[in-house]
C-alpha cells in the first residue's frame, strides 16, 4: 500500500486511474520520465509534490518501460529514482478511501494488479537493477526498489511499513522482504512501523549501497559511463563512489536481541506483553515508543500482518504477491474496509488522530476473522496471476 499521506498534510492528490482528458492523459504521462545513458535507462518518478507516490498509469508505464528495455540488447542496466525530496512514498491512499466510499472497487483492484505486477517484473528482472532511494521511501516505494539487485540509501533516506496504523497490512512485497530479515526484526517493522534511516537500512540489508546525498552526481556520472550488464562491474563502481558507514549507538541493531526475544513469540498478544515487560525494564524511549506504536495500531491489521510476514517466509517472490494481493482485495472489501477506511480517516483526512477500530481490541479479533482475510476471493473475483511460467521466481 502506499503511504504518501501518512507523513504529512493531505493534499488533493490526482486520481489513481488517469482521466480521459487529453491535458490529464499529457501530465500522467509526465508521471514516469526516461533518462538515457550510455547502456542504461533510468525510470524517474515524477510527482514531486505528492512524494512520487504511484498511480496506476505509473505502474502500467513502469511495466512498460521494463519490458522494453528487458529486450533490448543495447542496455544492460536499469535505473529507477526519484525526484524532489522523496523516492517514493507509496500510493494514494485518501484516494483509494474515496473510490472505496463510492464503491469504484475496481479502479482500486486495478491500481494493486498494476504495482503487484511491475514488483514481480522487477524482483524476476534480467538485467542489473539501481534504485536511488534519497529520500522518503515508504510503502509500495519498498516494493518499486528492494526486490531489484542494488538499493542505494542515502543520508536523506526514509523507510517504514506503517500500513497498521491506517487499518491495513504491509503489501507490495513487504511480506516477502521483510521476512527474510535477520531474525524477528521483519514482524517488528511491519508491526510497529518504525521508520529507519539510511544507515541501518544498510546494517539490515534492505540497502546495498550507501552515499552521501551531495556525492549522488558523482554516482550518477560514473553509472552514466558505464558499458556493461555485469552486476559485479555496477557493484563495484557503486562501492568505489559510496561511503562507508557505521551504525552509531541508537541503531536498531544494538535492539536485536530484545526485538528477537519479543517479535518470535507466536501471537501479538504475547508479543505486546513482552515488549510491556522489555519497556518498563529497559526504560529506553525506543522500546516506549515501540509498544505506544503496537496499541495504536489497528488490532485486526495487527493480527494479519504478523500471519503475513510469517507465511512470507516459507514463500516465494510470486506466492507473496498473489497471497497479498488476495489480503488486499479482501481488506478494501464490504467485510474488512472499515478498518482501512476509519484509518485513513483518522490520520489523514479529519485527523483526530482517534480510529475507532472495529474489533476495538486484540481479544476481540478472532481466528476466523483472520482466515476470511487469508480466504481465496471466490468464483467471480479473479485472483491475481503472474507470468511465472516465463519469468524464474525469485527465490
Amino acid at each position: 500500500m502506499a503511504l504518501y499521506a501518512v507523513l504529512g498534510g493531505v493534499r488533493s492528490l490526482s486520481s489513481l486511474q488517469p482521466s480521459s482528458s487529453s491535458a490529464a492523459a499529457a501530465a500522467a504521462s509526465e508521471e514516469v520520465l526516461v533518462e538515457g545513458k550510455a547502456s542504461a535507462r533510468a525510470a524517474v518518478l515524477n510527482r514531486s509534490g505528492h512524494l512520487n507516490a504511484l498511480t496506476t498509469t505509473m505502474g502500467a508505464r513502469l511495466n512498460k518501460f521494463y519490458m522494453s528495455w528487458e529486450d533490448n540488447p543495447d542496455i544492460g542496466f536499469v535505473m529507477m529514482k526519484g525526484s524532489g525530496r522523496a523516492f517514493c512514498a507509496g500510493g494514494d491512499v485518501v484516494r483509494l478511501h474515496q473510490l472505496i466510499s463510492e464503491g469504484k472497487l475496481d479502479e482500486c483492484k486495478d491500481f494493486f494488479k498494476t504495482l503487484y505486477s511491475f514488483i514481480y517484473v522487477l524482483g524476476t528482472y534480467l538485467k542489473p537493477h539501481v534504485a536511488i532511494l534519497d529520500g522518503v521511501t515508504m510503502g509500495g516505494g519498498g516494493g518499486v526498489s528492494i526486490p531489484g539487485t542494488f538499493r542505494i540509501a542515502t543520508d536523506r533516506t526514509v523507510f517504514a511499513t506503517p500500513e497498521v496504523h491506517i487499518g491495513f497490512h504491509p503489501d507490495a512485497a513487504a511480506s516477502f522482504y521483510l521476512s527474510h530479515l535477520t531474525g524477528h526484526v521483519g514482524e517488528y517493522l511491519a508491526l510497529t512501523g518504525e521508520k529507519l534511516n539510511g544507515v541501518d537500512m544498510i546494517a539490515l540489508g534492505l540497502a546495498t549501497h550507501y552515499s552521501m546525498s551531495d556525492r549522488l552526481n558523482l554516482v550518477d556520472e560514473r553509472l552514466a559511463t558505464l558499458l556493461t550488464d555485469d552486476p559485479s562491474v555496477i557493484d563495484t563502481s557503486l562501492t568505489h563512489y559510496g561511503d562507508l558507514v557505521y551504525p552509531d549507538k541508537s541503531s536498531i541493531v544494538h535492539r536485536l536481541e530484545v526485538i528477537d526475544k519479543c517479535f518470535s513469540l507466536e501471537t501479538v498478544e504475547e508479543i505486546v506483553d513482552a515488549m510491556e515487560i522489555e519497556a518498563a525494564r529497559l526504560n529506553e524511549d525506543w522500546s516506549t515508543l515501540a509498544l505506544k506504536r503496537l496499541k495504536e495500531a489497528s488490532p485486526l491489521a495487527l493480527k494479519v500482518s504478523l500471519r503475513s510476514i510469517r507465511e512470507g517466509r516459507y514463500q516465494t517472490l510470486d506466492e507473496c504477491l498473489v497471497r497479498e494481493y488476495r489480503m488486499s482485495i479482501n481488506g478494501i472489501s464490504e467485510k474488512f474496509s472499515h478498518e482501512f477506511r476509519e484509518g485513513v480517516r483518522a490520520r489523514l483526512v479529519e485527523k483526530d488522530l482517534a480510529p475507532k477500530w472495529d474489533p476495538p481490541a486484540l481479544e476481540y479479533v478472532s481466528a476466523d476473522m483472520v482466515d476470511s482475510y487469508f480466504a481465496p476471493l471466490g468464483e467471480f473475483e479473479p485472483e491475481l496471476t503472474l507470468p511465472t511460467e516465463s519469468r524464474e521466481a525469485f527465490v
